[in-house]
């Protein structure tokens, strides 16, 4: 095989596996739109994305500290958490957040992985003033 070839076989997989990575990431990233319906659905009972209502604001909370906004009753069990709401951190709390932050106020939870990735999809497609 030529030089040349073997460069352009080279080039071309390094490009398909590329696309399969980008693919993937999207797959995993979650969907905004079906995320926010999730959020009407499960947790605009409690939250909002603008204001505090009986739970925080949700607008940008991730890469939050977790028992951080200003004027909200959180339990000692999250204030001292240390948590920084990551995508993977939500995640984690979302299956079970008694179990990751036992004593907290929190008891719902989202079990279907699907809804969770698109949840924190919309979440983190908000900022801090809710836009």
């Amino acid at each position: 095989m030529s030089r040349r070839v073997s460069w352009l076989i080279s080039g071309l997989v390094t490009i398909g596996a590329g696309i399969a990575t980008i693919a993937a990431a999207q797959a995993s990233a979650g969907d905004p739109a079906k995320g926010a319906a999730v959020f009407d659905d499960r947790c605009s009972m409690c939250h909002s994305i603008t204001d505090n209502q009986q739970g925080p604001h949700l607008g940008g909370v991730v890469g939050r500290k977790a028992g951080s906004v200003p004027g909200v009753a959180y339990t000692d069990a999250l204030k001292v958490s240390g948590l920084v709401w990551t995508p993977d951190k939500l995640d984690l709390f979302l299956t079970g957040p008694e179990k990751m932050v036992p004593g907290t106020a929190m008891t719902v939870t989202v079990p279907d992985a699907a809804e969770r990735r698109d949840l924190i999809a919309y979440l983190a497609s908000t900022s801090s003033s809710g836009q």
